[in-house]
């Protein structure tokens, strides 16, 4: 597994990590999404989600919380951002840290 990246993500989305030589696997829905994540979870230790799956598959994610590998990472489409993905390494931090360093205050 180690150093092992992965991409989950609409077809559109997946072809730069592809051109890049990143494993990428198309998923248009939260049900695709959520076989390709139980069946390649072993295998890689960073896992890219597009933003729009992560929201959906939100509860099914918190699974991968407590364990070190894989790392699971929201991040935009080729649609452009929902702020999702911030918003949740936001809180992974604030968790892990006790405080929120992206605070604007």
């Amino acid at each position: 597994m180690t150093g092992k990246t992965a991409f989950v993500g609409d077809g559109d989305s997946i072809m730069v990590f592809k051109a890049a030589g990143v494993a990428a696997f198309a998923a248009n829905d939260a049900k695709k999404a959520r076989e390709i994540l139980r069946s390649i979870a072993s295998e890689y230790s960073v896992i890219f989600l597009t933003e729009e799956l992560a929201r959906e598959l939100n509860d099914f994610l918190k699974r991968f919380d407590e364990e070190p590998y894989p790392v699971i990472l929201s991040v935009p489409s080729k649609s452009g951002s929902t702020g999702y993905g911030q918003e949740c390494i936001r809180r992974a931090t604030e968790r892990a840290l006790g405080v929120d360093l992206f605070k604007n205050d």
